[in-house]
């Protein structure tokens, strides 16, 4: 299969590979048997259990936690296509209760965004190369923008989203496409549904995330008193603290103008990283609730027959 031919027949709805019945029992070989790990699971259950949010802007915003999986069950010679969608979970469009710091429906949901698909950058690839490794969806951006021409998933502020993953199995048989429904498999994991926002909403997601986040380290810091910084932010929403104000060099004693080499320097509520900077900046840490990296270690299996086997 082309992939002019694979793209027109992955634009469709995936029917779930979860739904027990007819549709996993004609499965291919090549993809009955596939296993999926998410990985960082007990980071995206501690998001869950705050209401995860995931930033969405005009030019397009990556996701933290990043969506990483291991997959097993692959035929080692087979050449496999790995995409993601995201889905609404509801009809719903909801609004943050500070007083009660909960989501509360707003409404009905805005007119449905236009479904897009994210095919991996290294799609289609052998099944022995897709094993031997994480496979980390990095490059996946999301964006608000109706209009956008750059690819990014397409996502309404302030409802709420299900990420789903699809392995495609390339067959070079003829008239391949008559079966594409035989050829693919779908995965999603519950905890790593997330509600849109153009800014953080609730301030203990913003906590979360900076102290998770390796490129987040910029802002934490263990002085409660601490006052807000002033920060620099490049492409991505990737702040790094000033060591000058804004037009001047460190080097001399003259303010002289520098050159900038990207957006101009912003208070960190204007990032889009946070909602309450004055709340969130000076990080308050508690081991109870917020996850050091090195405990990243369990992983929920799933597979095509919908069962967690962790």
């Amino acid at each position: 299969m082309d992939g002019l031919k694979l793209s027109q027949s992955c634009e469709v709805s995936l029917p779930w590979c979860g739904d027990r019945g007819s549709l996993s029992s004609t499965k291919v070989p090549q993809v009955s048997g596939i296993r999926v790990q998410l990985e960082m699971q007990p980071l995206w259950q501690q998001f869950d259990l705050l209401g995860t949010e995931m930033i969405v802007t005009k030019a397009g915003r990556r996701m933290f936690p990043t969506f990483q999986v291991r997959i097993s069950g692959m035929d080692p010679s087979a050449e496999y296509v790995l995409l993601m969608d995201f889905i609404p979970v509801d009809d719903k469009r909801y609004r943050y209760a500070f007083h009660s710091s909960s989501w509360l429906v707003a409404g009905r949901a805005d007119v449905t965004a236009p479904s897009r698909m994210h095919f991996h950058p290294d799609s289609p690839a052998r099944g022995a190369q897709w094993m031997k490794q994480t496979v980390s969806f990095d490059t996946l951006k999301l964006t608000n923008n109706l209009l956008d021409d750059n690819g990014h998933m397409i996502l309404h502020s302030m409802h709420r989203y299900q990420p789903r993953f699809h392995v495609v199995y390339v067959d070079p048989g003829p008239n391949s496409h008559l079966n594409a429904y035989k050829n693919f498999c779908s995965f999603s994991f519950p905890e790593t549904r997330f509600m849109a926002v153009t800014a953080y909403q609730n301030h203990r997601i913003t906590q979360l995330k900076i102290a998770s986040n390796p490129f987040a380290k910029g802002f934490r810091t263990t002085d409660p008193h601490a006052c807000p910084l002033t920060v620099w932010c490049p492409p991505e929403g990737r702040a790094e603290p000033l060591t000058t104000k804004p037009g001047e060099q460190r080097s001399s004693g003259l303010k002289t103008p520098a050159r900038q080499e990207g957006p101009g320097p912003v208070l960190v509520e204007q990032c889009e990283l946070f909602h309450h900077s004055k709340v969130s900046v000076g990080l308050k840490k508690d081991e109870n609730s917020l996850l050091s990296p090195a405990s990243y270690l369990h992983l929920s299996y799933w597979d095509c027959t919908g069962a967690n086997l962790s």
